[in-house]
């Protein structure tokens, strides 16, 4: 058997030293450089044992691994960009990948992708907002170019060892406060709720409700709060039992939308926080003998390909979900490339109401009732 080779620590003071030297991060180590081999000797394996755990194979022991990978964010050990070998290869990582809102998110990095000669491969954190521990290991094995987060993100963990490998990574509408240092894509969610509900109200409806989103996601958030401050700016009082909590599924704009049109004060108007939910507010007027727009105008957001289709076509916000994956994507690569690219990048697209002729004059009644 052949013996393995040893390795000396590097030395700081001597530029010609081809050894893997970085910088501390914590106040303990502050004067300190480290190498492989000495992240090696403390963790009391071999260099190729920390080398195995910096490419995400699997045939090391999760305790060692785990040891590894403290030692790695203790130091701030950062992979050099050109020691990583990276595949062609994108990761693009959803919460729930169910619905053609997700299908026009994978258009958008698909065509930058294929323009860079790179594949794109689609994992899901069956809903939830962060990926789980095996995802970020296979992450790590794959060395993809980078990794865009749809309505995601990343814990401590995840994003030291996704750093410590030099992948660099993109949230896209991200769920929560991404911090400052987390490079994202959103678009403008508070002027696009502001904007249908102000349409509303121009069309002399008063009593105006709303299907948001998860509470949790600050896209949602934004939405339910552009909705309140045009009715605010109306002059209009805000009704906490016409605003409603759903889930962005078809289901709940269903259910949420019967709860709302069953009232015996129910509004003539609602904002549906996307398409999906709009299309199960739709189906619930239906049941209950509603026309739409004659007896209730309903405004969605996303502007989904199936709104100019549904009867009547869906007045909407359009989210640019196409533009908002390609800048994601475009993002991803240019951080990968630049090794001294800003990663505190946040960038927000321009959301534009549709109209269409799900909208119309609230109703002669309710307009004298007011």
């Amino acid at each position: 058997m052949k013996p393995e080779k040893s390795e000396k620590p590097g030395n700081p003071e001597n530029p010609g030293n081809p050894e893997k030297t970085v910088k501390t991060q914590s106040t303990a180590r502050s004067t300190q450089t480290a190498t492989l081999a000495e992240i090696a000797r403390e963790a009391g394996v071999s260099a190729p044992t920390v080398s195995k755990v910096l490419n995400g194979r699997a045939d090391v022991a999760p305790a060692t691994r785990a040891r590894v990978e403290e030692l790695l964010r203790s130091y701030g050990y950062r992979r050099r960009r050109a020691e990583a070998t990276r595949s062609p290869l994108i990761d693009l990582v959803f919460h729930e990948l169910e619905s053609a809102w997700a299908m026009e998110v994978i258009r958008g990095v698909e065509n930058v992708a294929r323009d860079e000669g790179l594949s794109v491969v689609l994992s899901e954190s069956a809903g939830r907002l962060t990926p789980g521990r095996t995802w970020a290991d296979q992450v790590a094995a794959r060395r993809p170019h980078g990794v865009i987060l749809v309505l995601s993100g990343l814990d401590e963990s995840q994003r030291a060892l996704l750093t410590s490998r030099s992948i660099p990574f993109v949230v896209m509408d991200p769920a929560g406060d991404p911090g400052d240092d987390v490079p994202s894509i959103g678009a403008t969610n508070w002027h696009g709720g502001l904007a249908a509900t102000r349409h509303l109200v121009e069309l002399g409806h008063t009593r105006i409700g709303a299907i948001s989103g998860p509470s949790r996601m600050m896209c949602s958030r934004a939405r339910v709060d552009g909705y309140r401050a045009a009715l605010e700016t109306a002059g209009l009082p805000v009704d906490p039992g016409l605003v409603k909590a759903g889930d962005f599924h078809h289901e709940a704009g269903y259910r949420l939308g019967r709860e709302l049109l069953r009232r015996p004060d129910r509004p003539t108007a609602v904002f549906a926080g996307n398409d999906l939910q709009a299309l199960g507010l739709y189906e619930a007027a239906r049941e209950l003998g509603l026309r739409i727009p004659q007896d209730l105008s309903v405004v969605g957001f996303d502007d989904l390909p199936v709104a100019r289709w549904v009867g009547p076509p869906l007045t909407t916000v359009r989210q640019p979900l196409t533009e908002m994956a390609e800048a994601a994507a475009k993002l991803v690569l240019e951080l990968g490339r630049e090794a001294g690219a800003s990663a505190a990048t946040r960038v927000e697209l321009a959301t534009s109401l549709v109209v269409r002729s799900s909208t119309g004059a609230a109703p002669a009644q309710a307009q004298t009732h007011a």
